[in-house]
């Protein structure tokens, strides 16, 4: 594959940001990995990533890239700070620049199908938030998305006694904004989706039992199943780390709903 560390200027933010890509390419000379591509625009993950972490860790932590090889998928993993991938109170547009610039930048700089079929979005923590928000506001746009240990509601953790959210990233993020029932709490979002009967991409939900979000995703199971939205459901072992992330997204892959590389 092509590993590119991308530098580039977003209008949305006023600043230089970066994003890490990986691009499909045929090495059948390659020694110990496959690589692969497939006719015509390659199918794209974005891969967000956590609070702590930025556009490279997933790259620098996994071996996303050797999984990704024989898929003929490209993978987009952008960088967003410690934003929950949200129109900060205090801050920046990292959700305008997500759902709105981030997509187009990328189309304009790679050849990336953007047919609903082939896009999928996922990530962990911070990130599974982001992955789940974007699917249900913008359920057109994917055709799978999926939370790795997600901070599925983020209302909680923001009123948590015992793990609350670092309260000045809550500050800065939400501000004195209400989270519970607004565009920023995926409950509510899972909510109306299922009253309205939308029509929502594949979901894949997973996160470790020795987890502390493992509760919460429990809950989010549980509303799930309250709005009769099916979704592929993995709370086994694990913890809040890259020993289970990197085996999730793993599975995560393997689940996406993509066509034979040959297709």
């Amino acid at each position: 594959m092509a590993r590119i560390r991308c530098d580039f200027f977003s209008e949305v933010l006023g600043l230089s940001t970066s994003m890490t890509v990986l691009l499909p390419e045929r090495a059948a000379s390659q020694i110990g990995l496959a690589g692969s591509d497939r006719p015509g625009d390659p199918p794209v993950l974005y891969l967000l990533h956590g609070l702590s972490d930025d556009d490279t860790t997933w790259s620098r932590r996994t071996s996303v890239e050797r999984y990704v090889a024989p898929l003929g998928l490209a993978v987009v993993m952008p960088q967003v700070g410690r934003s929950f991938y949200t129109d900060e109170a205090h801050g920046n547009r990292y959700w305008t620049f997500l759902s709105e610039e981030l997509p187009s930048v990328c189309h304009s700089f790679f050849r990336l199908s953007r047919r609903r079929e082939d896009t999928f979005v996922a990530g962990l923590s911070m990130g599974g938030y982001g992955a789940l928000k974007w699917a249900l506001r913008e359920p057109g746009r994917f055709a799978a998305a999926a939370s790795l240990s997600g901070a599925v509601d983020i209302a909680a953790r923001g009123d948590h006694p015992h793990r609350p959210l670092d309260r000045a990233v809550w500050h800065t993020v939400f501000g004195d904004r209400t989270v519970r029932g607004s565009d920023d709490d995926l409950l509510t979002l899972l909510d109306r989706a299922g009253r309205a009967g939308v029509d929502l991409p594949a979901l894949w939900l997973g996160c470790g039992t020795e987890d502390f979000l493992h509760e919460d995703n429990v809950r989010f199971v549980e509303a799930l199943r309250r709005a009769g939205v099916p979704a592929t459901v993995d709370l086994g072992p694990g913890g809040h780390d890259w020993a289970y992330w990197d085996r999730a997204v793993q599975d995560v892959l393997a689940w996406l709903p993509l066509r034979p590389p040959g297709g």
